[in-house]
């Protein structure tokens, strides 16, 4: 069977339907739980007391602002290939939500920052790398509404998409290319000395997992949405025209 058939739009509304609660759900229990662990049931750090709580919320927030950007690379890279109008859809309802996510880890550094390095913002390379993100971010919900025609507002925010690739990257591992910086490195990592103390790292992973749901139930239903806007659209155009 072909995962291609999903990506007819009468096909995609079909699966999404009754699998969208279901994620709804899941990512409010996930959120619940990971955060109340975190934030009411973690001991304050021996070094940053409470303010170390902030990575329950920051971690997964920074997390989703690139991955939501590698998302729409990958749906866009469809759209260019098979010209599916649902990748490029999918595309679209991604950017407010990854935007918000990574305003989310902006204000979040902040506030972690300003007791830990002394001020609110420093031009750090992720934090600089992390910014110009968010102006893509900026820059493609810009583009889509500034064109009309649906087509050519997919093709040219694919290719945005695809020039912003390069600070999603960069904002994920400027840590390894700039040593000298003040961020930290990784809060998770394969190497058990380097990520976070095993009490936090529990709570961590259920909150991740929670902003991985919730982003994903965010996107089906902006997606589903975009779909019916395509339809009414289509419809208005065929009365317009008889």
């Amino acid at each position: 069977m072909s995962l291609w058939r999903y990506s007819n739009p009468a096909e995609f509304m079909r699966i999404t339907g009754p699998v969208l609660p279901v994620v709804w759900a899941a990512a409010a229990l996930c959120l619940v739980a990971g955060l109340g662990w975190g934030l009411l049931l973690t001991p304050d750090d021996y070094q940053q007391g409470a303010t170390v709580k902030i990575l329950f919320i920051h971690v997964p927030a920074a997390l989703m602002a690139i991955n939501a950007w590698l998302m729409m690379l990958v749906a866009s890279l469809v759209w260019f290939v098979r010209r599916h109008h649902v990748s490029a859809l999918a595309a679209r309802a991604a950017a407010p939500v990854g935007a918000t996510m990574t305003v989310i880890a902006l204000a979040t550094g902040a506030i972690w920052g300003q007791p830990m390095w002394g001020t609110w913002w420093a031009w750090d390379p992720r934090l600089t790398s992390f910014f110009i993100l968010f102006l893509f971010y900026v820059g493609y919900i810009a583009l889509w509404s500034a064109i009309d025609d649906p087509d050519s507002a997919a093709d040219l925010t694919a290719v945005l998409c695809l020039v912003g690739s390069v600070f999603a990257l960069l904002s994920r591992y400027a840590v390894l290319f700039w040593s000298q910086g003040l961020h930290q490195g990784a809060s998770l990592s394969l190497d058990r000395a380097s990520h976070v103390d095993t009490v936090f790292y529990r709570p961590l992973l259920l909150s991740i997992a929670g902003f991985i749901l919730l982003f994903l139930a965010l996107v089906l239903t902006r997606t589903r949405t975009e779909i019916r806007l395509r339809r009414i659209r289509a419809l208005l155009a065929l009365e317009a025209r008889a």
